[in-house]
């Protein structure tokens, strides 16, 4: 897993807890990065996307034997980091905003003629979005919205990079008929790493 976003160079240590396993010590070095990354997006505010993110270690850590005792252990650890995102915004009265937000963020706003259009177009994009599938959701802004390749990305959910692959394909076909895109149009075009 690069560091090649806004993950911070030395990974903030968790609460104060006994001697970590290395095994566990090691996955933590490997995710939190990504894990904050994307609940920030959601969470709109970094402090709390480390606090979400340092509950669902602090809750891995507490059943570790039991996570790795799991047929996917990346998988399992990933619905975690989810949840404990989703409790830590309904805990502050909020919804979670990462289509809302990621709207007004992109570059393409900035540079745009028409910024108002190029608004209404990020919204509709967004939208559709926020109404795939869980799993085609999580690949969408995994990748386009947060830059990640396949194999980083099939590594954060723990699937493989053909799932995502699969996953990218279907989610496209599925934002070109709630856009109303006709087969040769790409409003999304592929990352070449994303390959």
């Amino acid at each position: 897993m690069t560091r090649s976003r806004r993950e911070p160079a030395d990974v903030l240590p968790m609460r104060e807890l006994p001697e970590l396993p290395p095994d566990f010590r090691a996955f933590h070095q490997l995710y939190r990065g990504p894990y904050v990354h994307w609940a920030e997006l959601y969470l709109s505010n970094r402090a709390d996307a480390e606090e979400a993110v340092d509950h669902a270690f602090e809750q891995l850590y507490f059943g570790w034997s039991d996570v790795l005792e799991q047929e996917n252990p990346n998988a399992f650890a990933w619905v975690v980091v989810k949840n404990r995102t989703i409790d830590h915004a309904r805990a502050r009265g909020r919804r979670p905003v990462v289509i809302d937000t990621a709207a007004f963020e992109t570059t393409a706003l900035h540079h745009a003629v028409d910024p108002i259009g190029q608004l209404e177009e990020n919204l509709a994009i967004y939208g559709a979005i926020r109404a795939l599938p869980e799993r085609q959701h999580d690949v969408i802004v995994l990748q386009y919205c947060l830059g990640y390749t396949t194999r980083e990305t099939a590594d954060i959910l723990g699937i493989t990079q053909a799932g995502v692959r699969s996953n990218v394909r279907y989610a496209k076909h599925r934002l070109k008929e709630a856009l109303g895109l006709e087969e040769g149009d790409e409003k999304m075009r592929p990352d070449d790493r994303a390959h």
